[in-house]
């Protein structure tokens, strides 16, 4: 009951901040808020037991998105341009989309459910193979070290190349803005 609170409260919070991005002007708030958002994911991803996502999330999304959006606020005007007419061919697709996600969302098995597909073909075999196959005593890390270690690889390169990246934006040249780029 607990854990359903949480991930209710935690999605509220992302709402409210999807419709504080999508109201707000500045890109430098946007940025901010995007990065919040990825942030209020990553708990998401821990309450639901995905800690390995979940960092992955803080380090992506939250970290090196946020610096390298910043980077590229160098570059751009500090307000966005306001249009005259309402985008609402966007905000169908959206919805469509939206729809048909929650749809599909409704076909997949309960949370925890031990007759759901992963619980009766992947987990017995790991539980029976963790010892006698790699030797490894504990499970969770025989399944990480052994059956998802090229996931954990891609991992570690994304964060890597994404750290490299911050790092290489970060020393580079800034354009410098002048006073009639600051007026508009």
């Amino acid at each position: 009951m607990a854990s359903l609170i949480i991930n209710i409260s935690l999605v509220g919070f992302m709402l409210v901040i999807a419709l504080m991005i999508l109201s707000s002007r500045r890109l430098f708030a946007v940025i901010v808020m995007s990065g919040a958002y990825s942030l209020i994911s990553a708990a998401m991803f821990i309450n639901l037991d995905a800690v390995d996502v979940a960092f992955t999330e803080a380090a992506v999304g939250a970290g090196f998105t946020t610096v390298l959006f910043m980077a590229a606020m160098a570059w751009l005007p500090a307000e966005e341009k306001r249009r005259e007419t309402p985008r609402i061919f966007p905000l169908l697709i959206c919805l469509v989309v939206g729809a048909l996600l929650m749809w599909g969302v409704s076909y997949l098995p309960a949370l925890g459910d031990p007759n759901a597909a992963p619980h009766q073909y992947v987990a017995p075999r790991y539980l029976a193979e963790s010892y006698d196959k790699w030797h490894i005593p504990n499970a969770v890390t025989m399944v990480l070290a052994s059956y998802r270690g090229f996931d954990t690889l891609g991992e570690v390169v994304v964060i890597f190349t994404g750290g490299l990246g911050v790092l290489l934006i970060l020393t580079g040249k800034r354009r410098v803005r002048t006073d009639k780029e600051d007026e508009s």
